[in-house]
C-alpha cells in the first residue's frame, strides 16, 4: 500500500494518441509521477520531448533499467496488449491495459492468472463508463425503474478511411488490430455488458463494403443475440460512412420505458420517456475528443488515472476489472466466431 504522501510512478509503453494521453493524464495528476515513455518508434517522430522524461525503444530494455516504476500503461497496439501486460506483471508491476485487454479470450485469461500468482492488480480501460448518460443510464437499469428489458438496439456508425489506414500503421492488420468490433467499437460492447449482462444465441453477419485492400477485415456488420438475464438485443455496425463519424447510439425499449442515448459517442440524451420518472440534469459532457477526427470519447482518461491511485492507495476499489476487460474479449471474440 502507497501512503498519502507517496506519488504513484507511471511509465507508458506505446506513445500514439492514446499513449500520449495517458501521459498527459498522468502529469496533470497531483498523486502521479511519469517516469519513463516506451516505443518502437523514433522518439523525435514522436513529439513527446515536453513530457522530458527517459525514452526507451522497447519494454524490454525499459524493465532492465533499473527505473523505479509502479505501474506500467499498456497503450501498444491491441496485439501485444496480453504478452507486454505479463511482461511487466513478470517484473511486478500493476498494469493499466488499454482496451482491448487482449485479442483472445485464452491471453486475457493468462493475464489475470498471472496477476493473482503476483499480487498486482490489472486495471482495463473503459472511459465510456464515466460519461454522465452512462452513469445516468446504469442507475436507471439498477434500479428497476425501467423494469423487465425487452430491446436494446447499439448502433455505431463512423468513418474510418485511407487517412487512418495508412500503410506504415498497425490499423488494419488483422494479428494487431483484431478488427472493427475490437479497435473501434469494444467500448459499446463493454457499456451493453456493463448494463445488461452476458449475450447468448449470437448470429453475425459481416460485409466489407469499401476498405478492400485498407484492412484484413470486415467494415460492417449486423448482429443479433440473446441476453442471458432476458430480452434480446442487436449490434449494428459500419466505418464505411462517408466523410465523417455518423453516431454511436442505444435505443432501450423495457416494460415501463424508452430511452435513446446517442450523438457521436453516446454522449447525448435523445430520448426519455419513462412511467412516473422525470429526468434529472445531466453533467455536461465533452462531445467528443480534443485530437483530431478520430478516436472519440477519450476525454474520460483522468477517472482512469485517478481509479488507479485510489486503488493504490487503499481509497478506493477498481472501476474496471480485468474480468470485465475479459468478458469484452470473449463476447467479440464469440461474435466474431458466430458468423
Amino acid at each position: 500500500m502507497h501512503t498519502t504522501e507517496q506519488k504513484i510512478k507511471f511509465a507508458v509503453t506505446g506513445c500514439g494518441h492514446i499513449g500520449k494521453r495517458h501521459a498527459e493524464m498522468i502529469v496533470r495528476n497531483p498523486e502521479c509521477e511519469l517516469v519513463a515513455l516506451i516505443d518502437v518508434k523514433n522518439q523525435a517522430d514522436l513529439k513527446i520531448g515536453h513530457f522530458n522524461v527517459p525514452f526507451f525503444n522497447s519494454l524490454e530494455s525499459f524493465l532492465a533499467s533499473a527505473i523505479e516504476v509502479d505501474v506500467i500503461n499498456i497503450a501498444s497496439p491491441n496485439g501485444f496488449h496480453a504478452s507486454q501486460a505479463l511482461q511487466s506483471l513478470d517484473a511486478r508491476k500493476h498494469v493499466v491495459i488499454e482496451k482491448p485487454m487482449a485479442l483472445k479470450k485464452q491471453d486475457a485469461e493468462k493475464v489475470i492468472y498471472k496477476g493473482l500468482n503476483v499480487h498486482k492488480h490489472v486495471f482495463t480501460v473503459m472511459q465510456n463508463r464515466y460519461s454522465p448518460p452512462s452513469v445516468w443510464i446504469k442507475e436507471l437499469v439498477e434500479s428497476g425503474t425501467l423494469g423487465n428489458i425487452y430491446m436494446v438496439q447499439l448502433n455505431c456508425y463512423w468513418n474510418r478511411d485511407e487517412h487512418y489506414y495508412t500503410p506504415d500503421s498497425w490499423h488494419g492488420k488483422k494479428d494487431l488490430d483484431g478488427g472493427t468490433l475490437f479497435t473501434q467499437f469494444s467500448h459499446f460492447a463493454d457499456i451493453m455488458y456493463w448494463l445488461f449482462g452476458d449475450i447468448e444465441n449470437i448470429k453475425s453477419r459481416f460485409k466489407n463494403f469499401n476498405h478492400a485492400g485498407l484492412t484484413e477485415f470486415e467494415d460492417s456488420g449486423f448482429i443479433s443475440f440473446d441476453f442471458v438475464n432476458g430480452g434480446i438485443g442487436s449490434i449494428n455496425f459500419s466505418t464505411s460512412v462517408w466523410n465523417q463519424n455518423l453516431e454511436s447510439s442505444m435505443t432501450i425499449i423495457a416494460e415501463n420505458g424508452s430511452v435513446k442515448i446517442g450523438g457521436q459517442y453516446m454522449n447525448l440524451v435523445e430520448y426519455c420517456d419513462i412511467k412516473n420518472y422525470t429526468m434529472p440534469e445531466l453533467k455536461q459532457t465533452n462531445p467528443g475528443n480534443d485530437y483530431g477526427a478520430y478516436k472519440g470519447s477519450a476525454q474520460n482518461h483522468h477517472y482512469v488515472i485517478e481509479n488507479v491511485v485510489a486503488v493504490l492507495k487503499g481509497r478506493s476499489s477498481i472501476t474496471t476489472n480485468a474480468l470485465e476487460g475479459l468478458k469484452v474479449v470473449d463476447i467479440i471474440e464469440r461474435i466474431y466466431n458466430s458468423q
